[in-house]
């Protein structure tokens, strides 16, 4: 059988075509694991600035002092970016040296991506300029509707601050890659002075609205402008009594005591866990 020429021409095509397509998926297939491991230091950037913004959560100046941000930092540090494997201690900080290390946060040559845990830093505000927890809060204007005149002034009974949301930055600042010699290597070429930092940020509404407690929202709303039936409150034992007359004969001796509506009387309403589910 004779090849034609149109048969003939079409030698070593396929071959051809592979070899172009090598160039360009090689090179990516070789990035891969590369682009996986900054996928994954941004998840963990992402979930430690959410610990920072939570943190502030239980921790600010409406309700308790705030944590030293030295402190937070090697939190951060210790429990997001060291070993997965490390256990989680108070006071414990993270170490420069491999047994402290992600060992998946590595680059071809085995070296470190974090090459310093004091590249990973925690600062506050949209700007992540703050370096205090007080530079985390933006004005708003969500005491608006509580921005009654005075004698009333529902804003400063209720203790709400026009502070806004709270933002918690955390930024990791990554090694760049080596480039050794070799065609292959040259595919990290573009990643010799990237100079990549990292940073996630999370918003949380704080001050204005979160609580220490069932008491602390009960001192706040606990005015006779704010809860008229305050003013009923000396009149509970008559109430009391009244009840307790009218429904003698409906209950056992003694049944009937503190059977009264509780006028004005906040704790009666507060929301509390049993202490048998406590434990």
């Amino acid at each position: 059988m004779t090849r034609t020429p149109f048969f003939a021409a079409q030698r070593g095509q396929a071959l051809t075509e592979l070899v172009v397509m090598c160039l360009v998926l090689v090179p990516l297939f070789l990035l891969m694991p590369v682009v996986a491991k900054y996928q994954d230091i941004s998840y963990a950037t992402q979930m430690a600035s959410r610990y920072v913004a939570f943190d502030a959560m239980t921790r600010n100046d409406g309700m308790s002092s705030w944590k030293p941000v030295s402190q937070l930092e090697d939190e951060v540090r210790s429990r997001y970016f060291s070993n997965s494997d490390a256990p989680i201690k108070t006071g414990d900080t993270a170490g420069d040296f491999n047994a402290n290390r992600n060992r998946f946060w590595s680059d071809q040559n085995g070296g470190a991506l974090i090459s310093k845990f004091s590249d990973v830093r925690v600062t506050f505000g949209a700007g992540a300029a703050g370096a205090a927890q007080s530079d985390g809060y933006a004005a708003a204007s969500d005491d608006a509707p509580f921005s009654m005149p005075v004698p009333i002034n529902v804003r400063d009974q209720l203790e709400l601050k026009a502070n806004g949301v709270f933002t918690a930055n955390v930024s990791v600042t990554l090694a760049n890659l080596p480039a050794p010699a070799g065609n292959p290597a040259e595919t990290y070429e573009p990643f010799k002075n990237i100079g990549l930092t990292i940073r996630r940020a999370t918003s949380v509404a704080v001050d204005t609205w979160t609580a220490s407690g069932p008491g602390q929202v009960e001192s706040r709303i606990d005015q006779t402008l704010l809860t008229p039936g305050k003013a009923l409150r000396p009149f509970n034992g008559v109430v009391d009594d009244a009840v307790k007359v009218t429904e003698m004969t409906g209950c056992f001796p003694g049944a009937c005591n503190g059977k009264g509506p509780k006028l004005g009387e906040l704790a009666y309403w507060r929301d509390e866990v049993p202490v048998d589910r406590l434990k």
